[in-house]
């Protein structure tokens, strides 16, 4: 996941650092142009010249390039928003018994985050439990510091938090998809004095 991330943030720095200096080099040209400094541009004149309108296939073109930028602004403005699964109830009956407990998943994974945010180097964690109670998927999110050892960490989760979720749904497996960030450790001021 971190890859596929990374994979998607210098295309678009990238696209918009050539879209700004475009547009930066497009408002500096109008400018010029607009306060006479430019020898082949009199500021008089016109920016279209005539008054006659475009031929139809022109304003049909243009409003095809214009509705396909647009198209393709709102694909790429969608796919920036970080995809989380959403939150689900479950419905739990215990053996033998009439009464049913509704759960939210977000309730569910309280104990799990609490779990991950007491490893040593780890700053936050996010978890989502999806899926029925009988089939149950977790989405974990860990953020953690730069020198934290990953594997160690990976392992940790593995053979501590997982089982342990495991024996509190009372499922055999969990499918477990895991997002670790590393951070960069906070900048300590010097101390004035």
């Amino acid at each position: 996941m971190i890859a596929r991330r990374r994979g998607r943030i210098r295309p678009n720095r990238t696209v918009l650092a050539a879209l700004g200096l475009l547009l930066l080099a497009l408002g500096g040209y109008a400018l010029t142009a607009h306060l006479g400094e430019l020898s082949w541009v009199d500021a008089a004149d016109p920016v279209v010249s005539g008054t006659e309108l475009p031929p139809d296939w022109a304003c049909w073109g243009i409003a095809v390039v214009a509705a396909g930028i647009g198209l393709a602004s709102l694909r790429w403005a969608v796919a920036q928003v970080p995809r989380t699964p959403g939150a689900v109830r479950w419905h739990a009956r215990a053996a033998g018994s009439g009464d049913l407990a509704v759960l939210d998943s977000a309730r569910i994974a309280a104990p799990l985050v609490a779990d991950l945010e007491s490893y040593p180097g780890v700053r936050s964690a996010t978890a989502w439990v999806t899926g029925s109670g009988r089939r149950p998927r977790v989405h974990l999110l860990v953020s953690a510091a730069q020198d934290t050892d990953v594997v160690a960490l990976r392992g940790r989760i593995t053979a501590h938090a997982l089982p342990r979720l495991r024996q509190a749904l009372e499922v055999d497996a969990v499918p477990v998809s895991l997002e670790l960030r590393l951070e960069d450790s906070p900048k300590v001021s010097p101390a004035l004095g």
